[in-house]
């Protein structure tokens, strides 16, 4: 497991003294996952990303809360994992902001010099990316607040699936899918991020929080040890089933 955490780039951002201590006191192995698990897609929508691919401090003179192509490098990497989900059965539940009729949690704001948005490209932003966007009977939640279990009705469709495993991935690592992976392991959900899967603003702010849910609420895995995850549960319930 070792080798595959290296990949993850949290690394550089570590004291020496961080290290020294990882060494007596760091997460060694996974805790791991259940066999009931659902894929929870947190806020991919085109404001955190522009309607266009571009580098980051070009995009946010218009999108001020965008990620660049950093995002957009992980919302391709996320059409492998929702792939691989449909496939082999795994719910979908796709959370974003609720942008109407409610005050902002973050303490963000405009940008100096900011571009004025058209009240078309302020509608579109709301929309979840075309890449992965829900495909019928998939739910969507709106949420009014960072984590995906504040206020909404998330907790509920999950127990009434009867998850035990939640596998999240989308935006930011620091923001909202650091809250809902908090909130789900205060829930005592077993908890997972999938690290090319997950973006922010700031490097550090995405690799240290990763780091962090790693070590204390979540398993953080590659993108391909989350879709091997999804196929062997799908294997594990054809096994079952023709066993009945």
């Amino acid at each position: 497991m070792k080798e595959e955490l290296d990949m993850y780039g949290w690394e550089p951002f570590l004291s020496e003294r961080d290290k020294e201590h990882d060494k007596l006191w760091g997460k060694k192995e996974p805790a791991g996952f259940g066999k009931n698990p659902a894929l929870v897609l947190i806020d991919i929508y085109y404001s955190v990303l522009g309607l266009a691919r571009e580098p980051i401090m070009q995009s946010v003179k218009k999108w001020p809360m965008s990620t660049g192509l950093e995002g957009w490098q992980a919302v391709d990497e996320t059409v492998g994992l929702l792939a691989a989900a449909r496939d082999n059965g795994i719910p979908v539940i796709h959370v974003k902001g609720l942008h109407t009729g409610v005050l902002p949690w973050s303490r963000g704001g405009g940008r100096k010099g900011e571009i004025p948005l058209t009240e078309e490209e302020k509608r579109l932003g709301t929309q979840i990316v075309e890449e992965v966007k829900p495909l019928p009977g998939e739910l969507v939640i709106e949420k009014a607040a960072a984590s995906a279990f504040h206020g909404t009705p998330l907790l509920f469709q999950l127990n009434a699936l009867g998850i035990d495993t939640v596998i999240c991935a989308g935006e930011t690592t620091s923001g909202c899918v650091r809250a809902t992976v908090v909130d789900g392991a205060t829930f005592r959900f077993k908890m997972g991020a999938v690290a090319e899967c997950c973006f922010d603003r700031t490097e550090a702010s995405h690799y240290m929080n990763l780091y962090d849910m790693h070590q204390k609420y979540a398993d953080v895995v590659a993108k391909e040890m989350a879709i091997a995850y999804f196929q062997s549960i799908s294997a594990e319930r054809k096994v079952v089933s023709q066993a009945i």
